[in-house]
């Protein structure tokens, strides 16, 4: 395929230049040159998905290039991590290939233009499919006054979203997985549930509520979370963010780097979530398995695990465009 011609001269370029010119480059490109997957139709959180493959948030902060993202076949798209105000993120280098793993690691820091640049995006945009936004705190904003960037940034992208995720686990802005904790997980939770039916009734339009966890937690956390998450009556989980673990990429370069690690050393322990995560909550919650998707046969234990949608980031970095229609079982051209 073209992307593997393509690949290496990307990667003898700063990583975050690279992925800028990938991203502009779609916006050129036709749709027929990119292989188109086999509708595989599967319904979550009461919304029809053409199959179960859809984008991470974290490749498009701002919504600059959603409807060139469109082209690859997604099923559905999530944008962000997008905060209240506009914020440059963590200091540069902050994006580090492993090659030899197969894996990125991060800090970026939720680097992002601010809610309302996004929303300007995504309406100006012809993109018309499933749409998921992903919203998170400022760096600067007080743990105990987190929720209300949350509940600013629910309120702002309500109707133009499809769904809605809730970043609590990102490594790379300082304590935020402490939001995943005890009384401060259950009172975010509670809070933006009741704000999520409050928009609903006042909308006439239901928006489901996503909650993105980390991999890091111990079953007993996962499971607790698990169980706040199916009384409040919250509609998904996005399992799993990426990893402060190193042990799968000992000795190699930038690995060391601190930032969270996603890729293919992520796969297993986020399939070990899923699993975890499926037996409290049953079907009652839609599970979306994230974490080092890059093959079918990936793909397929994921599904197996109990998740009912999965989605790509590193995977596609690795594997380029045609990953879509090969996670699906779809030769690519």
């Amino acid at each position: 395929m073209i992307y593997s011609l393509i690949r290496p001269a990307l990667f003898c370029m700063n990583p975050e230049l690279a992925h800028k010119l990938a991203l502009r480059a779609l916006t050129y490109v036709p749709q027929r040159c990119f292989p188109q997957p086999i509708a595989q139709p599967v319904q979550a959180f009461g919304l029809d998905f053409s199959h179960p493959i859809g984008l991470a948030a974290g490749l498009d902060k701002n919504g600059d290039y959603l409807d060139g993202l469109a082209k690859l076949g997604f099923s559905h798209i999530e944008l962000g991590t997008v905060t209240p105000k506009a914020q440059q993120g963590n200091p540069k280098p902050r994006l580090f290939r492993l090659p030899k793993a197969q894996a990125i690691i991060n800090r970026m820091g939720f680097n992002n233009n601010g809610v309302d640049a996004l929303l300007d995006n995504v309406r100006k945009a012809q993109f018309n499919g499933i749409l998921g936004i992903n919203i998170g705190k400022n760096k600067d904003t007080p743990l105990n006054q987190a929720v209300d960037d949350y509940l600013y940034c629910l309120n702002k992208v309500y109707l133009d979203a499809t769904y809605v995720t809730v970043n609590i686990s990102s490594p790379n802005t300082p304590d935020l997985r402490q939001l995943q904790q005890g009384q401060y997980f259950i009172d975010l939770m509670s809070e933006l549930r009741e704000a999520q039916l409050h928009l609903a009734d006042k909308h006439q339009r239901y928006v489901p509520l996503v909650i993105k966890l980390s991999p890091d937690e111990d079953e007993d956390t996962l499971k607790k979370m698990a169980e706040v998450i199916v009384s409040q009556g919250i509609d998904g989980i996005i399992a799993t963010n990426t990893t402060c673990a190193r042990s799968d990429v000992q000795g190699l370069q930038h690995s060391e780097e601190v930032g969270g690690l996603s890729g293919k050393p992520l796969a297993s322990r986020a399939t070990h979530c899923l699993r975890v995560l499926k037996q409290i909550v049953g079907d009652e919650v839609t599970l979306i398995g994230c974490g080092g998707i890059d093959s079918e046969t990936v793909a397929r234990e994921k599904i197996a695990a109990g998740a009912t949608l999965l989605q790509v980031y590193t995977g596609l970095i690795y594997q380029g465009p045609g990953l879509v229609a090969q996670l699906l079982g779809t030769k690519s051209s």
